[in-house]
C-alpha cells in the first residue's frame, strides 16, 4: 500500500529532484505549456526519454528551489533562469543537441477546436467550398456575414472568409460555425521560448543559425569595425591594411605632383610620361585563335574557285 505524501513532503521531494537536475544538466529549454493536456505531455516525455527530462511545477516553488540551490552551490548562473519563469512554463533538461530536442518537441502538437473565450494564436480562415450543411443553416452564415449559395441541396461558401484574427477572442458564433464545419484550427504543444546553456540565455531562433549565417554576420561586424576605425583614424587589425594603402596612395600622389621620387613611384611616373606603355601586347595564342577563322575562310574560298572552273569546263565541253 502506497503512502500518500503531505504537501510539505512533496515540496521536499520536488526540491531534491530539481536540484539534482540542475547539477546533472547544463542545458535547459524553457517551454510554454498553455493548453497542453496530461496525455500529450506524457507522450512528449516518452519521446524525449533517454537524454532529456521534462519538469513541470509552480513557478513560485521552482524559483525558491533555484535561489536556495544557487546559494548552497555558489553557482550564480542558475539565477539566470528566474526571469524566464513567467506564465505556464515547463523546464526541459537535456544533454542532447538543443536543435534536435526542439524539433522533437515540435512533433507532438495536437489539433484543438476553437473554444469560446480562447485567444486565437493564429488567423482562422474558412475556405470556400461545400459545407455539407442543409439550406436551413443559411441564416447561421448570414449572421457572420459569410456569402453562401445553395448547391445540390447543400450550403456552399463562395469566397474565403477571415473568421478570426490572431489575438482576438473566439466568440460563440465563430466557435459554433467551426464545430459545424468540423474545423480544428488551432494546434497546441510545448513551445520553446528561451534556451539556457551553461549560464547563457538566448532566443531559440539562434538554434536555426548555420555556419554560413555566422560567417556572414561576423564579416558584417568586421566591416562595421573597419569603417568606424577609418572614420576615427583609430588603428585596428581590420583597418590597418586600408590605412597603409591609403597612406601609400597619398605619398604616391605627392611624388607624382612634385619632383620627389622613390622606387615604387618611378614606374608610375614612367607610365605617365609614355602612355603607350599601358598597351598590353596581345598574347600569341589569342592572335592565333583570332587568325584561325580568317584562315579557314580563305581555305573555303580557295576550295570553291576550282569547283566553278570545273563547272565552266563542263559547260564548254558540252558546246564543243
Amino acid at each position: 500500500m502506497t503512502v500518500k505524501l503531505s504537501k510539505s513532503e512533496k515540496k521536499v521531494e520536488y526540491d531534491k529532484k530539481l536540484c539534482s537536475l540542475l547539477d546533472e544538466y547544463s542545458q535547459v529549454l524553457i517551454a510554454a505549456a498553455d493548453n497542453v493536456g496530461s496525455n500529450q505531455l506524457q507522450n512528449i516525455r516518452s519521446g524525449l526519454r533517454g537524454d532529456s527530462v521534462v519538469l513541470m511545477g509552480k513557478n513560485t516553488l521552482i524559483r525558491r528551489c533555484i535561489k536556495i540551490h544557487a546559494e548552497k552551490t555558489g553557482n550564480k548562473d542558475y539565477l539566470n533562469l528566474l526571469p524566464l519563469l513567467v506564465g505556464n512554463v515547463g523546464l526541459i533538461f537535456t544533454k542532447g543537441d538543443l536543435k534536435e530536442v526542439r524539433e522533437e518537441v515540435a512533433k507532438y502538437k495536437v489539433g484543438a477546436p476553437a473554444r469560446v473565450g480562447l485567444v486565437a494564436p493564429i488567423d482562422v480562415v474558412v475556405p470556400p467550398g461545400n459545407t455539407g450543411l442543409d439550406p436551413s443553416q443559411t441564416s447561421f452564415f448570414q449572421v457572420l456575414n459569410i456569402p453562401t449559395k445553395i448547391n445540390k441541396g447543400t450550403v456552399e461558401i463562395i469566397t474565403p472568409v477571415e473568421l478570426i484574427k490572431k489575438g482576438e477572442k473566439v466568440g460563440s458564433s465563430e466557435a459554433a460555425l467551426l464545430a459545424k464545419l468540423g474545423i480544428r484550427p488551432f494546434s497546441y504543444g510545448l513551445i520553446i521560448q528561451s534556451v539556457y546553456d551553461n549560464g547563457s540565455v538566448f532566443s531559440p531562433e539562434v538554434l536555426d543559425l548555420t555556419e554560413d549565417d555566422l560567417v556572414e554576420r561576423f564579416a558584417a561586424g568586421v566591416s562595421i569595425v573597419t569603417s568606424l576605425s577609418l572614420a576615427l583614424s583609430y588603428p585596428t587589425i581590420a583597418a590597418a591594411p586600408h590605412m597603409f594603402i591609403n597612406a601609400y596612395k597619398n605619398v604616391l600622389a605627392v611624388a607624382i605632383a612634385t619632383e620627389y621620387t622613390f622606387p615604387q613611384a618611378e614606374k608610375v611616373k614612367e607610365f605617365l610620361k609614355d602612355p603607350s606603355k599601358f598597351a598590353v601586347a596581345v598574347p600569341v595564342e589569342a592572335a592565333d585563335a583570332a587568325a584561325a577563322p580568317a584562315a579557314a575562310a580563305k581555305e573555303e574560298e580557295k576550295n570553291e574557285e576550282p569547283a566553278e572552273e570545273s563547272d565552266d569546263d563542263m559547260g564548254f565541253s558540252l558546246f564543243d
